[in-house]
């Protein structure tokens, strides 16, 4: 497993994201990526598989400080009594004591992020999460928060993948030391046959979706989460560090497609 080293930690570059996972299949698939490897979960309040995510956790042989946890706070618990009080409610779920990342999930246009850092900040101080963040933030938005926040932003979590590829905020990340945490690396499916990817695989021995997870990773400062209930693909996923992209092969992957993206979002993830 690679890492990605900003403001001095160190975070596994590839974990499992748990968006839409529930109940057993949650647990199931948790407890498989624990077994396999894995070492970074990310979650959140909106998910409502906190409470699986920490039963697999306490079930497995994995001690709790060598796993990287990642939860998130709704948008309409922004203030900072919220903040603290869902965080608080989150780790009774989870069952345990700190996280490392707390991220807010979406901006709320209602409650300055400076609220929200404040309860963030108090967390920190009382040990209970290691580092703040934020999600789906875009580069204006992430540079606002900064400014406000009495505590570093290590990450902001973003759809990110060969149709959408963030170059400005993804540059953005790399001068101000912080994470770019891609989910839905593989577009929401798109891209599982995607025949550029499967012509570069075949050079490799690899999947096209190991391709498109070598070409995320390959970024400064960028981990990703992609999310799977198949033990296989668990497996391939975190296989992707034994070989290299050439410089023409990632921009041969490279295809930014607003257009493409959003109707595979519309198709594959809302049924549209």
């Amino acid at each position: 497993m690679e890492h990605v080293t900003v403001q001095g930690a160190d975070i596994p570059a590839v974990g499992l994201g748990t968006w839409q996972l529930t109940g057993e299949e949650c647990y199931e698939t948790v407890s498989a990526a624990l077994e396999l490897g894995y070492r970074h979960i990310d979650t959140a309040q909106l998910y409502e598989n906190e409470q699986e995510v920490g039963r697999a956790l306490a079930d497995s042989d994995v001690d709790r400080d060598d796993v990287w946890i990642t939860t998130k706070v709704t948008p309409g618990n922004a203030r900072r009594d919220d903040v603290v009080e869902s965080t608080e409610e989150s780790f009774d779920r989870l069952g345990v004591g700190y996280v490392d990342l707390l991220l807010l999930h979406w901006p709320n246009p209602l409650v300055s992020f400076r609220d929200t850092a404040r309860g963030m900040a108090e967390l920190r101080d009382d040990g209970l999460i290691s580092h703040a963040g934020v999600s789906n933030f875009r580069r204006w938005r992430l540079r606002r928060a900064r400014e406000k926040s009495t505590i570093p932003i290590l990450a902001d979590q973003v759809r990110f993948h060969p149709f959408y590829t963030h170059g400005a905020l993804r540059e953005y990340c790399q001068k101000v030391d912080t994470m770019l945490t891609a989910y839905s690396p593989l577009a929401h499916g798109g891209l599982l046959d995607d025949p550029v990817l499967a012509e570069i695989g075949e050079r490799y021995d690899k999947t096209p979706v190991q391709v498109a997870l070598r070409w995320v990773t390959g970024f400064e400062n960028v981990a990703t989460i992609p999310k799977t209930t198949s033990r296989d693909h668990l497996a391939q996923n975190i296989e992707i560090f034994d070989f290299e992209l050439t410089d023409d092969e990632r921009d041969r992957i490279s295809r930014p497609s607003y257009l493409k993206s959003t109707g595979l979002f519309l198709r594959n993830e809302m049924g549209i």
